[in-house]
């Protein structure tokens, strides 16, 4: 987690830098206009493990919730391509009831918000959040009732929306939004099921100056050319595997192991906003399929491996890509199987979720997550990579 917690920072660094930036080429400030957010979250926890299913009272969270976000100015590059998205930090405290053995996290958070319909005083909105949570009280093997839903004090966020906002007037804007959220430490503590909730958000946004078209400017937009380009990723990470303890039971295996993949992915973008295609994907995981190889005669919290060969360790597929295009930020969703596969634990049909940002013109810094069959965590994806022949 703390690559996790590294990796956000850079990522809030790297928002906070262009916020005070200016367009060289024009000597003017490229915020568009600032705004601060107040809400409360009403959320359900879902029973979606055993701990959350057996635990009467873990159904509820209520979350105060505070924002700052920017848009860009129509004068610069960002604000011209993008004028309906907002982007900026939160905060927020997890209260969840009535207290429970989860423990009361909170969370910063980085945030998109993307205008979908609506150009009155209503509209129609969609966000994305990626951050780190803290707080949580993991488990423990001894308490009364074992919390297996957490196995780490800090874990990360990832979030979507939809909201309905309505504007009364320059200044002031009532938001409500439906909810879902996700806090998992992507296998690198055990247990790791995670925790699920969905919820609705009411609140207010609030301009600090007012929100205008800025199109006083006569800048000629810059078309766009639809066109094929080319993502090279290399990620790693660490992770925890459970095993079975050779007595029809299952225990973690000892230490983290590591895991490591590239992605080769041509794309085709079709606007600014969406790009899809299909990806060649590889991955080396140093804990694929040990129980294939438990030592003879070791059992229980004792049990022992020998070192897998690197067909048991090594899976290839294919996926399809969607990928949606923000200024800095990117979400890119995949779907694919593996083709190359030499046990169970890589003959799978598997899902990722990666959020890239677009640190230089065309390299980015990517924390994506991996599962199995929609549920099943497999491991976090911290990488870097490089769009070839993008079409700006």
């Amino acid at each position: 987690m703390r690559r996790l917690i590294l990796l956000f920072i850079i990522l809030a660094i790297k928002i906070s830098a262009i916020a005070t930036e200016t367009d060289s080429l024009m000597s003017v400030p490229i915020i568009g206009s600032w705004a601060v957010e107040g809400s409360v979250n009403a959320s359900r926890i879902l029973p979606t493990n055993v701990f959350l299913k057996s635990v009467s009272g873990n159904e509820a969270i209520i979350a105060p919730d505070l924002r700052a976000s920017f848009r860009f100015s129509n004068r610069c590059r960002y604000g011209r391509l993008y004028p309906n998205v907002r982007q900026g930090l939160g905060f927020t405290l997890y209260n969840i009831i009535p207290h429970s053995s989860l423990g009361r996290p909170c969370g910063l958070y980085l945030f998109q918000n993307v205008r979908i319909a609506g150009e009155g005083r209503f509209s129609l909105e969609g966000e994305w959040n990626f951050g780190v949570s803290a707080g949580w009280s993991k488990y423990d093997p001894e308490a009364l009732i074992a919390n297996n839903a957490i196995g780490s004090k800090v874990n990360a966020i990832l979030g979507i929306g939809l909201s309905g906002a309505y504007r009364l007037n320059s200044r002031w804007e009532l938001k409500a939004t439906i909810n879902a959220q996700h806090f998992s430490n992507g296998n690198t503590h055990l247990p790791n099921a995670g925790v699920n909730t969905v919820g609705l958000m009411i609140g207010a946004r609030y301009y600090l100056s007012p929100d205008k078209a800025d199109n006083r400017v006569n800048i000629p937009d810059e078309k766009f050319k639809r066109g094929f380009s080319y993502d090279l990723t290399a990620y790693g990470a660490a992770r925890r595997r459970i095993v079975s303890d050779g007595m029809d039971g299952y225990t973690i295996a000892p230490g983290s192991f590591a895991v490591a993949g590239i992605n080769f992915a041509p794309m085709y973008d079709l606007n600014r906003y969406f790009r899809g295609g299909i990806s060649l994907d590889m991955q080396y995981d140093e804990s694929a399929n040990l129980d294939k190889h438990r030592a003879v005669n070791t059992y229980g919290d004792n049990v022992k491996f020998y070192r897998q060969p690197f067909a048991d360790c090594f899976a290839a597929g294919l996926s399809l890509r969607a990928e949606l295009t923000l200024p800095v930020f990117s979400i890119n969703l995949g779907l694919g199987r593996n083709i190359i596969a030499n046990g169970p634990d890589t003959r799978i049909f598997y899902q990722t979720l990666a959020l890239k940002a677009h640190v230089w013109d065309n390299a980015y810094l990517q924390v994506g997550y991996q599962l199995s069959n929609f549920h099943l965590p497999n491991n976090l994806m911290l990488g870097v990579g490089y769009t070839f022949g993008r079409t700006k």
